[in-house]
């Protein structure tokens, strides 16, 4: 009550009309969300005003000059009022917005971008003030950002861990490093740094030399995004990523959603953890469509016997990428024809001054398949290459 003083005694107002003006604006300026609905004012004996507040629906409720922090948030424990822990706090915003993590308000709010306007630039699409409402990037309601907002942000809390090891059981470091930043700038840079682990073998037959890596780039890239997408960001925690001479693991956080085997998900079935994020991704053209990841990456590994593996627990999910270059890998225990590999010996039997860019578009596929495609047949003894470059020529052995 305004109008009564800490012992409980009747302390008239001078100005009735002055305070109550005070009072409404006050509370109106100075919490947010608006609470001015849940608020009732009512005058006693015209030297007194009584304030009732209700249970507002969109807690919590802020001191607009802190922020929703806790030092902005209070609590009420007893006769007093206290600040609300952090706990506290994602338990209200969860209990208001639902329960998606990428559409909850984040608990930090002082958020820059700078490493997400580089990459939305670089793939030219505008980040703009329409486009952060848009994508949910902001909560339309309040105007505050949301944990997919804080993701894409310079102040992610949340980091990528790549750990090379010197043996298979992953006891002996090598090398390791952690990438943080915002999500785009993690995935960057764990790429990059990969693809410093996947070495290139060469193969000298005559004057002909070709190049063949442990793990396709075009496989690395989707095991990673991914790993990214798929992540269940309600846990701390990071992105693990081990590297041995015989494969690499990559380990995210949260298992499948429910109903969900991996068979689903190498048949293409995808259910989205983070929609808002999926989309993101979807329209910088990270992704191709939603579901088509894993199955991409098991194409790479048809023709070998050394499968990638999936690994699901509650809380995990681990997807395996074995070393093509690792003496057993290739499949050789059938010398069966595949039908694309037959395609390709009836085109370089036609022509065998055939291009690499004229073998792709015959057989329909892009130049890392391509490079596979006649890795395999190389060393199967289907094919032989003379030359390079603008003189090299294909044989069938």
């Amino acid at each position: 009550m305004v109008g009564v003083n800490k012992a409980g005694e009747t302390s008239p107002l001078v100005d009735i009309d002055e305070a109550y003006t005070r009072v409404t604006n006050n509370i109106r300026d100075a919490i947010a969300p608006d609470v001015t609905i849940f608020v009732k004012y009512t005058l006693e004996n015209n030297e007194i005003i009584r304030i009732e507040v209700g249970e507002g629906s969109y807690k919590p409720y802020y001191l607009k000059s802190k922020g929703l922090k806790p030092t902005g948030v209070y609590v009420r424990q007893g006769t007093s009022s206290v600040q609300a822990s952090p706990e506290q706090i994602r338990q209200m915003i969860k209990n208001a917005d639902g329960d998606v993590f990428e559409e909850l308000r984040s608990l930090e709010q002082d958020l820059t971008f700078s490493s997400c306007e580089k990459i939305f630039k670089e793939y030219k699409f505008d980040f703009n003030e329409e486009k952060v409402n848009v994508l949910e990037i902001r909560n339309h309601a309040q105007g505050l950002y949301t944990n997919l907002g804080l993701l894409i942000s310079d102040q992610c809390v949340h980091s990528t861990k790549i750990a090379v090891f010197s043996d298979e059981q992953n006891t002996i470091f090598r090398d390791r490093k952690e990438f943080a930043g915002s999500i785009f700038e993690q995935m960057e840079d764990a790429y990059n740094y990969l693809q410093l682990c996947n070495r290139n073998r060469s193969v000298i037959d005559g004057l002909s030399r070709t190049d063949y890596w442990d793990y396709p780039k075009d496989a690395i890239r989707e095991a990673l995004i991914n790993a990214i997408i798929h992540r269940d960001y309600s846990f701390s925690g990071s992105i693990i990523i081990n590297v041995n001479d015989r494969c690499i693991e990559f380990i995210s956080i949260g298992g499948l959603l429910p109903g969900l085997l991996p068979e689903d998900i190498r048949n293409g079935i995808s259910q989205l953890r983070n929609r808002n994020l999926a989309n993101i991704f979807h329209r910088l053209n990270f992704i191709e469509s939603y579901g088509t990841g894993i199955r991409r990456i098991f194409s790479f590994y048809a023709d070998y016997a050394d499968k990638p593996e999936i690994a699901v627990t509650a809380n995990s999910f681990k997807l395996v990428l074995p070393n093509m270059n690792v003496a057993g890998n290739l499949n050789e225990s059938t010398q069966s024809i595949t039908p694309q590999m037959q395609k390709m010996l009836d085109c370089i039997s036609k022509n065998p001054d055939i291009t690499d860019e004229e073998l792709q578009a015959a057989l329909g596929i892009k130049q890392s398949r391509l490079y596979i495609l006649v890795n395999q047949m190389k060393t199967s003894g289907l094919i032989t290459i003379t030359g390079r470059g603008g003189n090299k020529q294909y044989h069938i052995a």
